[in-house]
């Protein structure tokens, strides 16, 4: 078989472990073994092609992989407190700069004022700017 044949050879064996094990990784060696492949059908010699197999292997790990990597991990999705951050509470209990009882999420949470001019009264809808350990900042206003 000529060399060419073998590095195609290596490509499709690569190409299937890629669909086997979905790592965009065995598809860029797959590239480079074609690399190989036309490199040795050119007339190039085995030095050559295993240097056009590195080159475009390395080159497709250090370039395609980190950029279709961002496209395949989900969206970091907020969860436990962080995901209360700017929903709507009701105020239950007046609220102000130091105490107060809000509705958030169907619970009741402890809350303060984030202006500390700021007096809510009972019945307001506010909006959650952080959680403070188990007490929610809120802000009332546009």
């Amino acid at each position: 078989m000529p060399d060419w044949g073998v590095w195609l050879v290596v490509a499709g064996g690569l190409a299937v472990l890629e669909v086997l094990l979905p790592a965009m990784i065995f598809i860029l060696l797959a590239a480079g073994a074609v690399g190989g492949a036309v490199v040795a059908a050119l007339g190039g010699g085995l030095l050559l092609q295993v240097l056009t197999f590195a080159a475009v292997s390395v080159g497709g790990l250090a370039l395609v992989r980190p950029w279709s990597r961002r496209g395949l991990e989900p969206p970091e999705t907020p969860s436990g407190v962080k995901a209360l951050v700017g929903g709507q509470a009701t105020v239950l209990t007046r609220v102000d700069a130091d105490s107060g009882r809000v509705k958030l999420n169907g619970e009741e949470w402890s809350a303060r004022a984030a202006d500390p001019q700021q007096v809510i009264s009972p019945g307001a809808k506010v909006t959650v700017l952080e959680i403070d350990g188990a007490t929610a900042v809120v802000w009332f206003g546009p």
